[in-house]
């Protein structure tokens, strides 16, 4: 359900099961880490998901059997995280739950208009995975951030973009307009690319 496609040093993993929301089961997310954890050597990494969902976040029947509190999370956006070369969240619709994590920890963040964002954990009765407040406070700052974990908000695209939740909006096909952000990046020495990264 994690299709990993190579072009040269430009890797796409895409979040593939539609009729579920995207939601994420265990083995989804430990794939998901196993590609970002290998991905160190890839120039630039695109995380997209099939159909108008990015992810709906954990599998309801597996987040309450202990996915929701497992540390495959952590895993996951601090691989993501700690890549050298861009790493682009290509959201193709609604970013929800957990799932937020991994988009955070990325470079870049792209979404078509009609994209949702909301992060309903305390709704829920858990905590968020623990990077991400932190993570999303860096963007947004701490009363938007408390906005969405506190307020249960859904955050619109265009309210996301004012926010700087997300960096663009993408009218038409969001993983084209990712692969051609990368594509500088790809096509330069890592070297370089991981410097600037790094000076940023």
């Amino acid at each position: 359900m994690i299709e990993l496609t190579k072009d040269d040093d430009l890797w796409v993993a895409k979040i593939n099961r539609p009729d579920k929301a995207n939601s994420l089961t265990h083995e989804m997310l430990t794939q998901l880490a196993e590609i970002a954890e290998a991905a160190q050597d890839a120039r630039a990494l695109i995380l997209t998901g099939e159909g108008k969902v990015f992810s709906a976040g954990a599998d309801l029947e597996e987040a309450r059997a202990g996915l929701a509190t497992s540390d495959v999370w952590e895993r996951l956006s601090g691989a993501i995280a700690a890549l050298p070369g861009l790493s682009i969240a290509a959201l193709n619709g609604t970013l929800a739950g957990g799932a937020m994590g991994m988009a955070l920890a990325c470079d870049i963040r792209i979404a078509v208009p009609g994209a949702k964002f909301f992060y309903p954990v305390m709704k829920l009765g858990f905590l968020p995975q623990p990077s991400d407040p932190g993570r999303m406070r860096a963007l947004i700052g701490p009363a938007r951030t408390k906005l969405i974990l506190m307020g249960g908000q859904k955050i619109l695209a265009e309210e996301a973009y004012a926010f700087g939740l997300i960096d663009r909006i993408v009218e038409g096909d969001v993983l084209e307009a990712a692969r051609e952000i990368a594509a500088d990046t790809a096509a330069a020495k890592p070297e370089i690319a991981a410097g600037i990264k790094a000076m940023c």
